[in-house]
């Protein structure tokens, strides 16, 4: 009996250690998250989850693993680059984001009939085939999409146009764009103030980011101190509303490097 009792509890040693290391893992160097809306496609999509590199960046007060950090800005890790897609802790709602970093410190940006401008020069633009969804409700929060071809009934293709935008250095990435003349394709020209970084979503039309400031509802510039981490793959993706559900998985997605 002594020697059975002394297996169980070994096996249970075993069990808490392998949560107290993945716990720990999980603190100091990934982060997992969830993609809950339509606002970078279609370089990810609802129902996406990946790991977020959190060392990427180093680590700053609101990522720092452990309960007291005593020191200002970030330590370790390198700068984001243009071009990276990051999530990041909202400046003034402390909600969970995720953009792509379009701006670095001192850059001019602005947006110009939907063409985005840096440092006065156009970005390069090219066509696409235009991006396809069916109109259904998507992940747990049952959104319907947005399509260029509106009005779509649900069940119908909804189309959007799509582009590759060259960044300057070469980063490129696809582009969506569901209407002309919304209310981010003209913005004054911002100067991206240091310490602080300019994001936007692909899906250009349906992204609430630095392009709005906080006051209203958007994002504002980002400061340095407030990522969280770089988003490198995805590891899983499911259409549904569930998880669970496994005829709504996305396996051409799984383990998909993120541009």
């Amino acid at each position: 009996m002594a020697k059975s009792e002394g297996g169980i509890m070994e096996t249970v040693k075993t069990v808490v250690y392998a949560l107290v290391i993945a716990g720990i893992f999980r603190t100091l160097f990934f982060q997992p998250f969830w993609i809950p809306s339509g606002s970078m496609k279609d370089t990810l999509l609802i129902g996406d989850f990946l790991f977020v590199n959190k060392m990427a960046y180093g680590y700053s007060r609101h990522s720092c693993p452990f309960s007291i950090c005593p020191f200002e800005g970030r330590i370790f890790g390198s700068d984001p680059e243009r071009g990276d897609v990051v999530v990041f802790r909202h400046p003034t709602n402390g909600t969970d984001f995720i953009k792509r970093v379009i701006g670095l410190p001192g850059d001019r940006v602005q947006m110009i009939d939907g063409v985005l401008h840096l440092n006065g020069d156009p970005v390069r633009l090219t066509d696409e085939q235009p991006f396809e969804e069916v109109v259904e409700r998507q992940g747990p929060q049952g959104h319907m999409p947005r399509c260029g071809n509106a009005p779509v009934g649900e069940g119908g293709l909804c189309l959007k146009e799509r582009q590759t935008e060259e960044l300057p250095g070469g980063v490129t990435h696809s582009i969506l764009n569901i209407e002309d003349g919304s209310r981010g394709d003209n913005t004054p020209e911002f100067t991206v103030p240091e310490g602080h970084y300019f994001v936007m979503g692909d899906n250009r039309d349906n992204s609430i980011d630095s392009r709005f400031p906080a006051n209203i509802g958007g994002v504002g510039f980002v400061p340095a101190e407030n990522l969280l981490g770089r988003a490198d793959r995805v590891i899983f993706s499911s259409a549904g509303q569930r998880m669970v559900y496994f005829w709504t998985w996305r396996a051409d997605r799984f383990f998909r490097a993120i541009e």
